[in-house]
């Protein structure tokens, strides 16, 4: 069977590689001349690693199985790592047990708060009445709102910016749930992997089994419209051109899918005009000294324009960063955002000014260079009764699919959820029966 799919991210990747395996041959569309999406990487200078900050948990069973699938599992390294907390002009550790007792800015009896929380977060089942109560509500109640502002809110900051006061405690549920695992309670400190190469080592694995299956992949390649046959299958228009095919699965978001497919093909349940997507501007700086000693630190200051510093290097070995250390700094706004709009110079100037701010000895020749990258549409926001609200999309044709982000109702985005949701198509009924036609 021949079959489009439109998005050439990771999830549009391994989708064409599974149903290249199943014997189909797939052409994957990406408008983008580089493949990857989100996950894609970036040229540093001296070295090449991802464009925005990724790592592979423990209990990311369905992204880790898979990279053994495609042979990358002996490819995948792990290592205990450090957390960070910036607050009041000073870098505290909080990597350990010990570290956490210790941790000045909580009283003992937030602390226990905060230990109840995450415990009682990881237990949770049902996950549908945590829709209906913002994050901050719910963790005020569960934590308390000392630790709610001391602890809480800077983790909230770095990853939804001001717009978490618009998020249910879904997202905080989810986050705990995922990351609760991460931790080695024999080791008291934090499990995290990575792939040699990092996602540069996955994507060229992709486009080679790809290739090797009979299948293809066109970059540069922005799908202008997607039309019915009149008796099977469907037209895709791009560029100059037309091609017919039986399938046409579509993994882009929702506002290209909109732009690309008829009212006759597919019809948007729930108000598209209620959904935000969440965007980031993130400066990468590549110094010859480490600017944090942690993976991660989350930042309680206002006046840092950035919400977290993320210590690459702290994860990965020196080797894959040819002896420099990379640190991510990254800021999450609204798509809709005007700082998105700025010139990198205005925003390397801005983020320049933070780190002065919080690393007054950081001198000009300690830094290699720095990187603006930036993303206009990372995550729908997950606000109040988002699963009832969020665009929903149904086909009213049989050969076309639709696959995309905005379907993570009660997920954070990252990898390891891109693969299931994957998986889980795949065993949808409908695709079941392309095995047997």
């Amino acid at each position: 069977m021949n079959i489009a799919v439109i998005g050439g991210g990771l999830m549009g990747l391994v989708l064409a590689h599974r149903l290249s395996q199943q014997g189909h041959i797939v052409t994957v569309f990406e408008r983008n001349h580089q493949l990857g999406g989100l996950a894609t990487y970036h040229d540093y200078g001296s070295f090449v690693w991802d464009r925005f900050y990724h790592v592979i948990l423990p209990s990311d069973t369905h992204l880790i199985r898979y990279l053994h699938d495609i042979g990358l599992g002996e490819q995948l390294r792990w290592r205990s790592t450090g957390t960070g907390y910036y607050v009041d002009k000073k870098l505290y550790s909080i990597s350990n047990t010990l570290e956490f007792l210790r941790f000045p800015p909580l009283s003992w009896w937030a602390k226990f708060r905060l230990a109840f929380t995450l415990i009682y977060g990881s237990r949770i089942k049902n996950w549908q009445p945590l829709e209906r109560i913002s994050v901050e509500d719910w963790l005020v109640k569960v934590s308390g709102r000392k630790t709610y502002q001391k602890f809480w809110l800077p983790l909230l900051l770095a990853k939804l910016g001001e717009n978490y006061k618009k998020v249910s405690a879904v997202f905080i549920w989810s986050y705990i749930k995922r990351l609760f695992s991460a931790r080695d309670s024999s080791l008291n400190k934090e499990k995290l992997g990575y792939v040699v190469g990092g996602y540069k080592t996955v994507f060229d694995r992709l486009e080679k089994l790809i290739y090797t299956a009979g299948s293809c992949i066109c970059t540069g390649v922005a799908i202008n419209r997607i039309i019915p046959d009149s008796v099977d299958g469907l037209w895709v228009e791009y560029k100059s051109k037309k091609e017919h095919f039986d399938k046409v699965i579509f993994t882009a978001p929702v506002e290209i899918l909109q732009d690309v497919a008829p009212p006759s093909l597919v019809q948007m349940s729930g108000d598209r005009t209620s959904i935000e997507y969440l965007g980031v501007i993130c400066m990468a700086l590549v110094t010859r000294k480490p600017l944090v000693p942690h993976y991660i630190v989350n930042i309680a200051d206002s006046r840092v324009p950035f919400t977290g510093a993320i210590g690459m290097t702290n994860l990965v070995s020196l080797q894959e960063t040819a002896g420099l250390h990379l640190t991510y700094l990254p800021k999450y706004i609204l798509s809709s955002d005007p700082l998105l709009q700025k010139t990198d110079a205005e925003l390397r100037q801005l983020f320049v000014s933070g780190l002065r701010y919080m690393f007054p000895h950081l001198s000009e020749n300690d830094i290699v260079t720095t990187h603006i990258n930036r993303a206009k549409h990372v995550q729908p926001l997950q606000i109040l009764n988002y699963s009832r609200k969020a665009p929903q999309a149904t086909t009213s044709h049989k050969d076309f699919l639709v696959l995309n982000t905005s379907q993570f109702v009660n997920d954070t985005l990252n990898n390891n959820t891109v693969v299931r949701h994957v998986e889980e198509f795949l065993k949808n009924e409908r695709l079941t029966v392309w095995n047997h036609s």
